[in-house]
């Protein structure tokens, strides 16, 4: 029997209480600091000095009291530029305060937003370590006046959920882990939960799913969370494929060590679940996870097969490690049948998306003008940054092989993240619908992000939900 994978406490650090006395934290940019050692006392200024202080962003120094105890900090916002190049300038420096709570005692730099540094401060305190505990002192921060804290909280733990799915290795989050995990958290949210497992799934129509996953001894499967009775209706498909060894078209080993954060796409859908729950957005709410481990073993799918999705449409195998677009062609085909006034699917989908925009950013795909803007804005405004990339209609094209209606691995190697993205906008048909190929992983540790798993535009997605779905 597989381990049971406990789902992680959806608490995250909070900001401290407001009856606590924070030591203050004083915010100084490059411009600012000789105006602000002019208006301290000579003992105080000249700490700063002889500490080298020059303002430079994320610059940290500890400001000593009479008796000998910290009395507050400085903490360097730099020059416009420099933050330009940064992100989550609060959570570098809570990353170099001692153990305390803190208040802010000056305003952030206007082009920097409050709500995303207290976002950063909290996920500084973010450790995976389920394995090996971390035991550092914590510095702690006051939510400052006009910061819905709240709001924060529940960002921040959503993020803390996608990132411990995430982190988690694949022998403790396999599909029927996974499932747990989204039973646990539609416990938390009154949310009901179906699934369909193993050989149902050919009873009920989810050819796709079922061959991907059926070379696993751990049953594939179609979770299907719902949530709440009026608005508008939001449909979120995430890509659940547990761990991808490549099938017979086997990744070699360095390709593989990752893997294990190849149902990113459905950690992210969840962690977005969570704040739309926890905040209570009036929309009906659908998550579906195809959850599969893609592995090698007799009854694994071959190159050259041609299978036969629940859309209909035929599909020329002609690399089993393009798995991850099979399983969410029947996940989109179900849920496009409810015809949602939104769909929206996330997928680690394609190394050509990591080529084309990197680590950092999540690429999009939407036919919307409308939806592309409104997300690219409120993406800025959440320091959660998103690129578009179109549905290029000419390469639709190189999915059609000819043999069958479509080909899951063109050849060529050329625009890779379109045509994959294109192959999913077959199974959505008419609906609303946009794409994301996200990597959701942090090749090294960053202010707010250390190396590990990582959410991708779902904080963009959460703040631009109410004016994309028009909710009052």
């Amino acid at each position: 029997m597989q381990p049971h994978f406990a789902v992680p406490n959806l608490a995250v650090p909070t900001f401290a209480p407001a009856s606590d006395a924070g030591l203050p934290l004083h915010i100084v940019t490059e411009r600012t600091l000789e105006a602000w050692l002019s208006q301290q006392d000579a003992a105080t200024a000249g700490w700063a000095r002889t500490m080298g202080f020059s303002g430079a962003w994320g610059q940290v120094v500890v400001l000593p009291g009479t008796d000998g105890t910290a009395s507050g900090a400085l903490v360097g916002a730099g020059s416009p530029k420099s933050r330009q190049r940064q992100r989550f300038l609060l959570a570098a420096a809570a990353a170099k305060l001692p153990e305390g709570t803190y208040a802010l005692a000056s305003d952030l730099p206007a082009d920097l937003s409050p709500e995303v540094e207290c976002f950063g401060w909290l996920m500084a305190q973010y450790a995976f370590d389920r394995y090996a505990k971390n035991t550092g002192a914590k510095a702690r921060l006051m939510a400052p006046e006009g910061v819905d804290a709240a709001r924060v909280e529940v960002m921040a733990a959503g993020e803390t959920f996608t990132r411990t799915l995430i982190n988690t290795p694949a022998e403790d989050m396999g599909p029927e882990q996974l499932q747990q995990a989204v039973e646990s958290l539609a416990e938390v949210h009154g949310a009901t939960v179906t699934t369909v497992v193993g050989e149902d799934l050919l009873a009920q129509d989810f050819p796709l799913i079922h061959t991907v996953g059926r070379a696993s001894d751990r049953a594939p499967r179609l979770i299907d969370m719902r949530w709440g009775s009026e608005g508008p209706t939001l449909t979120l498909v995430g890509k659940g494929v547990c761990f991808d060894t490549g099938g017979l078209n086997l990744k070699p080993g360095a390709s593989m060590a990752l893997m294990k954060k190849d149902m990113g796409g459905s950690a992210n859908v969840l962690g977005l679940a969570h704040m739309i729950m926890a905040t209570g957005l009036r929309l009906q709410l659908r998550v579906l996870i195809p959850a599969v481990e893609n592995a090698v073993s007799g009854p694994a799918f071959r190159p050259g097969d041609i299978l036969t999705s629940r859309k209909g449409l035929t599909v020329e195998i002609n690399n089993t490690d393009a798995e991850g677009r099979l399983v969410l062609a029947d996940a989109l085909a179900l849920a496009q049948e409810d015809t949602p006034d939104l769909l929206i699917s996330m997928a680690t989908l394609t190394g050509a998306a990591r080529v084309a925009v990197g680590a950092d950013i999540a690429p999009f795909f939407t036919d919307r003008e409308g939806d592309a803007v409104t997300l690219a804005s409120n993406a800025q405004d959440a320091a959660d940054p998103v690129w578009r990339l179109p549905f290029h209609a000419p390469y639709e094209a190189m999915i059609e092989p000819g043999i069958a209606d479509l080909d899951n691995a063109p050849s060529g190697g050329l625009a890779g993240a379109i045509t994959a993205a294109l192959f999913l906008r077959r199974f959505a048909g008419e609906a609303r619908y946009m794409h994301f190929d996200v990597f959701g992983w942090c090749p090294s540790s960053l202010p707010a992000r250390p190396k590990g798993g990582v959410g991708q535009g779902t904080r963009a997605l959460f703040q631009a939900l109410p004016d994309m779905l028009a909710l009052s």
